[in-house]
């Protein structure tokens, strides 16, 4: 895959967005994790500080203000921001709480069936044995990064196993799609709705482990998230609009473009490196780059959405307001542009 692209551009774009995003006032959650791992994406990519260095003094004072008293699977998410800053200044305080965290998800998060971690957004046993795509960001996805860079086969085991099960319970074999949760009590996908951002979730964190697992084909889960991840992106390929982007509500063309989704699934496909994927990869990057504002604001993305009880709900989220995940999806995503050039895939894995 080779995507012509105007580098000077995207890293102008991309210090818009983040300067932007450092001006919300988030607080130790997932939209915070999310935005955060975005700008930790545009530093990695670029090795600019500019990036890092607000961040840094934003998270230390949200430590100094006093951390939550107890940690949430979405809580977690802003772990992938303390990974960054612990590598970045070799200081143990952003690794003891990134611990506590990992430490949490193995031993106190609650959990059904074949070990896989339920949502939960509070102290409370908010969604009862239910599964839902976006706990592959905050959770799964943590854990393989921690476990591997401590060389810990059974963390890594554990977030595949996360991967393995919730692509069970999530994905339509007859679509390649993915449903936006699964009900283990009722053993139903609930509503049964194939919502955007939770195929972006799906896409662009399973395109993220056979990039960052050494010998990843040696781990037997690992086919399984190498297989859904190509039957997903082929799926989506079709359902681009002419704008380049995805709908909230992928298959319903009452549903309106939502631009975090977007961001997710173009940089899961340009990360995964298909060459049958670059156009549509050039169309998406074209249809992000019209929904950022000159003050860095990603436009047109949606609130935060639970499992809605029909498509009526989904349609009617607003996407009226600046959202953390929608800049640290856009981030990521342009960071992958970055990092594209000269970069060779294995198609097979």
């Amino acid at each position: 895959m080779k995507i012509n692209f105007d580098k000077n551009k995207i890293i102008e774009t991309m210090k818009k967005v983040s300067e932007r995003t450092m001006r919300m006032d988030m607080t130790w959650d997932w939209p915070c994790g999310v935005a955060y791992y975005g700008i930790c994406k545009a530093y990695e990519a670029t090795g600019d500080k500019e990036f890092l260095e607000p961040l840094k003094e934003r998270i230390d004072e949200l430590i100094d203000l006093g951390l939550p008293s107890v940690w949430t699977v979405n809580a977690c998410a802003m772990g992938h921001a303390l990974i960054t800053l612990y590598d970045a200044t070799n200081d143990k305080k952003y690794w003891d709480i990134l611990m506590s965290k990992i430490d949490y998800l193995r031993k106190d998060a609650l959990r059904f069936g074949d070990n896989v971690l339920q949502h939960t957004v509070s102290a409370g046993n908010d969604f009862p044995e239910q599964a839902w795509a976006d706990t592959l960001f905050m959770a799964a996805y943590l854990l393989l990064r921690v476990g591997i860079k401590q060389g810990n086969k059974e963390i890594i085991e554990d977030a595949l196993n996360q991967y393995y099960w919730h692509i069970k319970y999530l994905q339509e074999p007859s679509t390649g799609l993915w449903f936006h949760g699964y009900n283990n009590i009722n053993k139903d996908n609930m509503s049964g709705i194939h919502w955007g951002r939770a195929n972006a979730w799906a896409a662009y964190t399973m395109s993220q482990v056979g990039d960052i697992l050494p010998e990843a084909y040696l781990y037997p889960k690992y086919m399984d998230v190498a297989g859904s991840l190509n039957e997903l992106l082929s799926a989506l390929k079709l359902l681009q609009t002419e704008n380049g982007l995805w709908r909230t509500v992928l298959d319903d063309k009452d549903s309106y473009e939502e631009v975090s989704a977007s961001a997710g699934i173009a940089a899961a496909m340009i990360s995964r490196g298909n060459p049958l994927h670059t156009k549509y990869s050039e169309k998406a990057i074209d249809g992000l780059l019209k929904n950022i504002s000159e003050d860095g604001r990603v436009l047109n993305v949606s609130a935060g959405t639970a499992v809605m009880k029909d498509i009526d709900g989904y349609r009617g989220i607003s996407r009226d307001w600046i959202q953390g995940w929608g800049q640290g999806l856009m981030l990521a995503c342009l960071s992958l542009l970055l990092m594209s050039e000269g970069k060779e895939k294995d198609g097979a894995l």
